[in-house]
């Protein structure tokens, strides 16, 4: 095993992580990195914990309280599938509206909601995004509208939402809880027009 060393601490706060990483990531497998810090970096560690979920060692070599540095190891050499959750141990307000539940990994190539709409909640006639989107119905009963007519909706439902289609949804009774998978939207990038 070799180490590569990253001395975090001349860089700025929003550079620190990102270099971390990068470092880490050009790792082969069974490589580390020694991190040098001035301050226990536990932000980061659970960063990697988020982020490369058992594909890591962390073992402090100095923890303070001048200098920490500490050995992250490379465990495996792509991320490991993993279990995010169960949506049947969700738990929301029944008159709660909106995402209880989303993706939160930052390098992915998806979007992943969990949408609950209270009892005879709706979300408004909109166009939808230039995307194509999932609906998986979890539970609970409701209606979607679209230019030409509207469909029950109940639990086990897939619905598939094509790209810019005109849509609304209404909950029944009972409300409606459903999981939606897209392409992820990159951000809006502001820069300079050229000419």
């Amino acid at each position: 095993m070799t180490g590569h060393t990253v001395d975090v601490r001349p860089l700025r706060k929003p550079d620190k992580h990102p270099a971390a990483f990068d470092a880490f990531d050009a790792l082969p497998v069974g490589d580390a990195v020694i991190l040098i810090n001035g301050h226990d970096p536990r932000h980061l560690r659970e960063e990697f914990a988020r982020e490369r979920p058992r594909g890591f060692e962390w073992t402090y070599l100095e923890d303070g309280p001048q200098i920490w540095r500490i050995q992250i190891t490379k465990l495996v050499g792509t991320p490991l599938p993993r279990v995010l959750g169960d949506v049947t141990a969700l738990h929301a307000a029944p008159d709660a509206a909106g995402a209880i539940w989303k993706l939160q990994m930052s390098e992915r190539d998806l979007d992943s909601n969990i949408i609950q709409l209270p009892p005879y909640g709706n979300i408004e006639p909109h166009a939808g995004p230039d995307l194509d989107v999932l609906v998986v119905v979890l539970e609970g009963s409701g209606a979607l509208t679209t230019e030409l007519d509207d469909f029950d909706l109940t639990g086990g439902q897939l619905v598939w939402l094509p790209r810019a289609s005109r849509r609304s949804i209404t909950a029944g009774p009972a409300g409606l809880r459903y999981l939606t998978v897209h392409r992820r939207r990159r951000a809006l990038v502001i820069g300079a027009v050229t000419t």
